[in-house]
């Protein structure tokens, strides 16, 4: 679902709660009884917890900390379980080299390391941990290794520089009917992302990004599909937050922080990026993993915490996340030393908000 397609309201009751620690960063117990801590590796990181004024587009269904009023439930239908998970990746307008390595050295992060020290905690792969705890009706668990399985270049702007909803399936279609791309019903996630140049229906107004599955009808198949834009000379307040703030707090509010790749749209891009294909990974065609009722507008794992980042969390507080020497902002390591700040999502062990940067 979109990180931002919430164009309803209803009163909830918040049971707020700090105790969101994941499982990746939990005292586990050894098979001789003694505890085991796993240690945070902070590198020299300073941690605070800042306070910033509320997005452009706010959500209803976000639940600070944990509640017993989340009724995230099983629908029977599959999540992707089958390992790997192939992301078919489509780059749709102008990308530079360095900002196609960005997004993919995080896509790679998220797959376990043979290498941990390659991603020291708290790492991208621990915070997808938390997703492969879902599983379908069979036992299996979301696939803990995502790898991009081959990418598609469209510069020419095949279907012009503005898209609708269509469209944007009309642009998997031509990716496989062109032969770059297979049907791949089982493992596939086809990933559309568009440049700062590109317009897209509802982008900034009510979306950075959402999920679905492509009809028949314009695809010939029924595969599971995300979309995610560049916000970064759209709206950045929008769909950048909290790497920049709304226009109106001028110069006498909190300010933005710092992105940790210094690229204010590509550093937000990628946080959608992650909201997107966790949901993605548990409920694929809208009849799995989600709260409420209307499967058209499904609360999803996402939802349940966006604008949640670390311990403390709410109440205007992104929570307790990390700032290096140059004043970047991040809470989790990737591979090749890359940083990143991602959205915590719903555990279902601990029925709270979960990351593996928590401090309890």
């Amino acid at each position: 679902m979109s990180l931002h397609r919430f164009l309803f309201s209803f009163l909830i009751i918040l049971t707020f709660s700090t105790a969101t620690s994941s499982l990746a960063t939990t005292t586990t117990t050894t098979t001789t009884g003694a505890p085991k801590e796993q240690t945070l590796n902070t590198q020299r990181a300073e941690f605070f917890n800042p306070k910033l004024p509320p997005r452009t587009l706010s959500s209803s269904k976000k639940f600070e900390g944990s509640s017993n009023l989340v009724d995230l439930r099983y629908h029977m239908g599959p999540v992707l379980s089958s390992s790997p998970i192939n992301i078919y990746l489509v780059w749709y307008g102008r990308w530079s080299r360095p900002q196609k390595l960005l997004i993919k050295d995080f896509i790679t992060s998220i797959s376990p390391s043979s290498t941990p020290a390659s991603s020291p905690s708290p790492s991208v792969s621990e915070w997808w941990k938390t997703v492969s705890l879902y599983t379908d009706q069979t036992g299996a668990n979301v696939s803990r290794t995502v790898v991009i399985a081959k990418e598609h270049s469209d510069k020419r702007y095949s279907h012009g520089s503005h898209l609708t909803r269509l469209s944007v399936q009309q642009v998997i279609a031509t990716a496989v009917k062109a032969a770059p791309f297979p049907v791949d019903h089982r493992n596939g996630i086809y990933l559309i992302l568009t440049s700062d140049d590109v317009t897209v229906q509802d982008f900034c107004r009510a979306v950075c990004g959402f999920h679905y599955f492509t009809f028949p009808s314009m695809v010939g198949h029924t595969l599971p599909y995300a979309w995610i834009g560049n916000s970064g000379k759209q709206c950045p307040e929008v769909c950048a937050y909290p790497f920049a703030v709304p226009g109106y707090m001028g110069g006498g509010g909190p300010g933005a922080l710092a992105p940790p790749n210094g690229d204010v749209g590509l550093d937000g891009m990628i946080s959608v990026i992650a909201h997107e294909l966790a949901e993605l990974s548990t409920n694929p065609l809208v009849n799995a993993w989600y709260a409420g009722e209307d499967p058209t507008a499904p609360t999803e794992i996402g939802d349940l915490c966006e604008g949640l980042y670390g311990t403390g969390g709410g109440g205007g507080y992104i929570g307790q996340v990390m700032r290096d020497r140059k004043g970047r902002t991040y809470n989790l390591n990737g591979k090749k030393g890359r940083k990143f700040l991602l959205q915590w999502v719903w555990s279902p062990a601990l029925k709270a908000c979960a990351g593996p940067n928590a401090l309890d």
